[in-house]
């Protein structure tokens, strides 16, 4: 029914509401006999915190296409959520032709 979200305390609590009067170290001692652990759900990523550090300023306007290689390069940052761990990726492009110039 929970997916298994519901860890020890969540289930004494669940037993208290139905009058099972059970202290939390036997639910938790009982949960750790039968293999059942909670299964902790991946927090959702929030991109916005607020202003933090400098913004640049718009030099390109928009105009992402060059006239010749190393006229224009960009860059960004991306996250991604892998084994509950975050990496983050960032390439330099080159606009002239897409090229990865660099990457960390």
């Amino acid at each position: 029914k929970n997916h298994g979200r519901y860890g020890y305390r969540r289930v004494t609590m669940q037993l208290h509401k139905q009058g099972i009067k059970v202290n939390h170290k036997v639910v938790m001692r009982l949960m750790k006999e039968e293999n059942l652990t909670c299964k902790v759900r991946a927090k959702k990523y929030k991109s916005y915190r607020g202003q933090e550090g400098k913004i640049a300023k718009n030099i390109l306007n928009r105009n992402f296409k060059a006239s010749k290689p190393n006229e224009k390069w960009a860059t960004d940052v991306t996250e991604f959520a892998l084994c509950n761990e975050k990496i983050y990726l960032s390439p330099i492009i080159d606009l002239y032709n897409g090229e990865i110039i660099s990457y960390k």
